[in-house]
């Protein structure tokens, strides 16, 4: 074989490889790998907890992983599929972001900073479109979140919850931390095929 040959052989063959295997996070990052084909790029200090159509992705400190959607003191993220999403709403019925926040409960559950209160969740302050990955726009929302005393109803703190609802995919992206760098992971996410 000519140096040529040899020379296109190994380019061809690093090509087949690339297809293979995507492109990989660097050692500080790994690829999370939800449903529909959405691929998100994450700190490797993140941990994922999945169960049968939710997926949490823990960013911090928490005093319970892997718990249910209303756990408090835990920096996470949560990604809902379409199952958790028909019991999504206000009083189990489906979720539906042009209706309010995604709040599975028909009660006042523990506030997600501190479980000595209860969350209220008020008006959308902001209603728009974000991308998340290529030609996939998301519905995204941001619900502005009070922590109040049982007794009294009297505010200690606030939050926000953040959600980005892709409605061809039926997944959901649920944020009450803050969570630093998450939207522009959104923004950067891949999807296959």
């Amino acid at each position: 074989m000519t140096k040529r040959t040899i020379t296109l052989a190994a380019v061809a063959g690093a090509a087949v490889l690339a297809a293979q295997f995507p492109a990989s996070a660097s050692s500080s990052t790994a690829l999370l790998r939800l449903r529909a084909g959405l691929t998100l790029e994450i700190p490797n200090s993140w941990r994922v907890y999945r169960t049968a159509d939710r997926v949490q992705v823990v960013t911090g400190a928490c005093a319970r992983p892997g718990r249910g959607y209303f756990q408090p003191k835990c920096d996470s993220f949560w990604v809902m599929g379409p199952k958790t999403l028909k019991i999504g709403a206000e009083g189990f019925g489906p979720y539906d972001p042009t209706q309010g926040p995604y709040y599975p409960a028909s009660d006042v559950q523990r506030c997600p900073t501190d479980p000595e209160y209860g969350q209220v969740l008020g008006k959308a302050i902001v209603v728009g479109y974000r991308n998340v990955g290529v030609a996939h726009k998301a519905h995204y929302r941001v619900w502005p979140g009070r922590c109040v005393s049982y007794s009294n109803g009297g505010q200690k703190s606030t939050f926000n919850q953040r959600e980005w609802y892709l409605p061809q995919s039926k997944l959901l992206v649920v944020d009450q931390w803050a969570t630093p760098g998450l939207a522009g992971i959104l923004k950067n996410a891949t999807w296959a095929g």
